[in-house]
């Protein structure tokens, strides 16, 4: 029977290292900010004066009078992504945003793209924003000699990155404030350049005044649908930035809930404003390809640079508000950049913290609480990227502004997809959630996704953008998508290198686990294992199921407390010492006492091999051990169990479905002194379910009650199959991410058929030796195994004749037909024989002997009144089979 395993992919001193991962655990600053704030940041990321400024001309371009509706419609597939941030971060509220999830969801590799597609959309971006800021520098200061020179413009937008750099390194809350700041200056300005040019509009025109018209909000209207799409495609990226106030959720009060609403209303906030200013601007300069008119290809990069002297004056206060309307794009840029930088840092951090890019990037600074080198490592690559490309290629650099929308729509996709895939087992509990985490995400990503294509193939025309390249096989082909697809694909390039060490890790600490569970003829059993997601991802969890002398089986979970390569490793170990210790037929106390042994062992090796000269090792992690070991008979039905530390056992009735959570006698976690431990009997009837797990399936309830009380209402339809259960544990108690390492083992009893064994009770005489010879011969005979009678004839005889010779006292023979032939011979004594090969002179020790080489295994257990030696021969195929 196979177990169904479940993986996901997996901190770092200016800076301490995170601490772990979950809400509040990575060591960045709590409740720093609230509502208000985080609406503030995720307006401000869009830019919006900027994007209107550089996007508004080519939705005139291409869709004419229509442009405001566009604008509008834009809006949707953002929306509908927002509600996909919005439900994934109300179930895993971490800085990480798409590349958490898109890990969860569909793994490692996946979420490393998804992570890697907003590193890129950010670098992109925050070198375009940081150019245009040093333009519009030396503009405000009337350098435009300067603002046209690439060289100190690029050194203006350098140091335009240094100083947001420094902002965001400063910490949190006074990003915001200054957040706060900019971002009223630009929306004021806004607003007042919206109402004044309506108002020239109806009171002093300008000869490209065109009345508003419910016509330019009618998208059939529009001229054909490819112009419809080259507009929405244009559009929607104005509305791109605000899942900033997601990215700082970490850091914001209410984790869960305040950043998915900051996102959704930023979106509308950002609708309004849009809507007010698009309609304005082309009531006042009309659609026209010349003069201040929005379609004038001259001005299609910066709308505002000629309307603001149109609108306001060129004299006294107009020129005062002329300047101002400069200013509104210049803070639009460097607020931008600040929140640019925002994501882009905490992305790298939680990539760092998952293992997913070099460790250090997981360093947060001990006073300011905002991650270092993430932040001034990210600031560090876009100067770079800003460098390398001005001093390249202009042209370059254009195009390669222009390809951030592939990875936008990229990256807003994969969240769409992963936010229905991730919740795909919660979809039916309500129409609610079947529509805000299904339906809206899902029609967001295939947006996203239709988006995503259709623009790598506009792009791809040579004669679109500034470059093109002759590929192999494919021929000249446009810059933007080389770039942009390019970009991607480095990714891929990337990802093993980044990630092999990590990689190498998870492969060891699942090769350490059971493939699949081995079917028994005591019970049926399956599994569920889900590795932590958090800190290194590399967890201690483990479980298995023994195959034991007498038909027994043998239950184990197991919980190595802390997390990391040290963890696994003596997971590792513990495993095989329980596989060990359980085939010598220790009771599960003693194997529990055996087994802290072990460990304790194996603590006092690693600090001897860190004497004097020696590095000093990390500090252990590993806290303790907590394991559950359970013995369940199939001729008795009895199951004797031991527990150390605070595993999970529930028990459920046959037939009438009632759940029971018996109380084990207390024992300490392995590797913590405390009382001995002690073994207890339960009576299990055929087709009880018996469920062992650790605590990390619990982890999601309130409280330990609370998860029991979810786990028995599960595990009470226990009628079901053992795969179904899991399946609805898993569900129903971890729907979402996994910040320890969870385990699940349940099994469903059977009893042997009384046709299966057969017992005898013997007086201490030699005489009896000869009588159990027989009856043996002849159960053998009855159950058609005649070829296996003379060699269990002579182990019988052997092993009657030993305990009535060297111990006295009752002996009891008992045969089992299982897969093989189990023979059994009890008797009231302590010692254990011991095999050897005897001299050619000498006149015994022979028996053990023979018995070895006429068996497969053989072996011995203690029991409370005394010893069982027992014996198995391996049956013919074809009564293997038949069985």
């Amino acid at each position: 029977m196979q177990s169904s395993v479940r993986h996901f992919g997996g901190s770092g001193p200016a800076g301490r290292p995170a601490p772990g991962t979950g809400v509040g655990r990575k060591g960045l600053k709590n409740d720093a900010l609230g509502m208000i704030s985080s609406v503030v940041i995720g307006v401000a990321s869009t830019a919006p004066a900027y994007s209107l400024a550089a996007t508004l001309g080519l939705i005139v371009a291409a869709v004419g009078l229509q442009a405001p509706i566009v604008t509008m419609l834009s809006f949707v597939p953002m929306l509908l992504i927002a509600y996909a941030f919005r439900e994934l971060n109300a179930s895993n509220a971490d800085c990480g945003t798409t590349f958490t999830w898109a890990t969860r969801a569909f793994g490692p590799r996946t979420g490393w793209m998804g992570g890697w597609g907003i590193v890129v959309a950010n670098v992109i971006v925050m070198a375009s924003l940081a150019e245009i800021a040093g333009t519009y520098s030396f503009r405000l200061v009337g350098l435009d000699s300067l603002a046209e020179d690439r060289l100190w413009t690029t050194v203006a937008g350098i140091v335009w990155i240094a100083v947001m750099t420094t902002v965001c390194y400063v910490g949190i809350e006074f990003s915001a404030a200054v957040q706060r700041w900019l971002l009223c200056v630009e929306v004021a300005m806004l607003a007042l350049f919206a109402v004044a040019a309506l108002v020239r509009v109806y009171t002093d025109p300008p000869p490209t005044a065109i009345h508003v018209s419910a016509s330019w909000f009618n998208p059939f209207e529009v001229s054909s649908a490819k112009a419809l799409t080259s507009g929405l495609l244009a559009g929607v990226f104005i509305y791109w930035g605000w899942d900033t106030a997601v990215s700082i959720n970490e850091e914001t009060v209410d984790s869960t809930r305040i950043p998915g609403r900051a996102a959704v209303l930023s979106t509308v906030l950002l609708l309004v404003m849009y809507a007010l200013v698009a309609t304005s601007a082309q009531a006042f300069a009309g659609a026209g390809r010349s003069g201040i008119g929005l379609g004038n290809p001259d001005h299609s990069d910066d709308v505002f640079s000629g309307l603001g002297d149109a609108v306001f004056g060129s004299h006294g206060t107009g020129f005062v508000l002329s300047s101002l309307l400069i200013l509104m794009v210049l803070t639009s840029a460097l607020a931008s950049t600040q929140t640019t930088i925002l994501p882009l840092a905490r992305t790298v951090f939680s990539m760092a913290v998952h293992k997913a890019v070099p460790a250090r990037f997981a360093r947060v600074h001990r006073r300011f609480l905002t991650p270092t080198w993430s932040t001034v490592g990210m600031g560090a690559v876009s100067i770079a990227f800003l460098v390398l490309l001005t001093t390249f290629s202009g042209n370059v650099l254009a195009d390669s502004i222009d390809s951030v929308g592939l990875a936008i729509t990229f990256q807003y996709g994969l969240t769409g997809f992963a936010c229905v895939w991730y919740h795909r087992r919660v979809l039916t509990r309500s129409t609610e959630d079947l529509v805000f985490k299904g339906v809206l995400p899902g029609l967001g990503g295939l947006i996203m996704l239709g988006l995503f294509l259709y623009a790598a193939l506009v792009y791809a025309d040579p004669g679109y953008g500034a470059t093109s390249v002759d590929l192999p096989l494919v021929g000249p082909t446009g810059g933007v998508t080389v770039v942009g697809l390019g970009a991607l694909l480095l990714g891929l390039l990337l990802m093993p290198v980044v990630t092999r060490g990590h990689t190498v890790a998870l492969k060891l600490q699942r090769s350490m686990l059971p493939r699949g569970l081995p079917p028994h003829t005591a019970l049926d059993s399956a599994s569920r294992y889900l590795p932590a997601d958090s800190g290194s991802g590399i967890g201690g969890d483990w479980y298995d199921v023994i195959p034991l002398s007498g038909a027994r089986a043998g239950l184990v979970v197991g919980d190595v407390l802390g997390h990391g390569m040290r963890a696994a490793a003596t997971m590792g170990r513990l495993r095989t010492g329980v596989r060990v210790l359980a085939r010598l037929d220790l009771t599960p106390d003693e194997l529990l006492s055996r087994l802290d042994d072990l460990f304790e062992q194996t603590a006092q090796e690693r600090k001897a091999g860190h004497g004097p000269g020696h590095r000093r090792p990390r500090p252990d992690r590993t806290l303790g051990v907590a394991c559950l070991y359970a013995v369940y008979d199939p001729v008795s039905g009895n199951c004797t169990l031991a527990r150390a530390g605070e595993p999970v056992l529930a028990v459920v009735e046959p037939h009438t479905g009632v759940v029971d959570c018996p109380r084990l006698p207390p024992g300490p976690p392995l590797g913590v002194v405390g009382v001995p431990y002690q073994s207890t009997e339960l009576q299990l009837p055929p087709g009880s379910l018996v469920a062992l797990c650790t605590g990390g399936l619990l982890q999601s309830a309130g409280d330990r009650d609370a998860g029991l009380a979810q786990l028995s209402q599960v595990l009470a339809d226990d009628r079901r199959p053992l795969e179904e259960l899991c399946d609805r544990a898993v569900a129903t108690l971890l729907p979402g991410p996994v910040d320890e390492d969870a385990t699940l083992l349940v099994a469903r009893t059977r009893l042997l058929d009384r046709n299966q064994f057969t017992q005898w009770e013997l007086p201490p005489d030699p005489a009896a030796v000869a009588g159990i010879r027989t009856a043996v011969s002849k159960q053998l005979g009855d159950w058609g195994l005649d070829d296996l009678a003379f060699t269990s004839e002579l182990i019988v005889s052997e092993l009657v004749t030993n305990a009535i010779r060297y111990v006295g006292g009752p002996v009891q023979v008992r045969l089992i037909r299982d897969r093989n032939l189990i023979c059994e011979v009890s008797d009231t004594g302590h010692t254990t024989p011991n095999l050897r090969h005897a001299a050619s002179d000498d006149e015994g020790g022979r028996g053990l002997f023979i018995i070895a080489q006429m068996t497969h295994h053989w072996g011995t257990r203690y029991t409370t009144t005394g010893k069982t030696i027992w014996t198995e021969q391996d049956l013919a195929p074809t009564d293997g089979q038949a069985l």
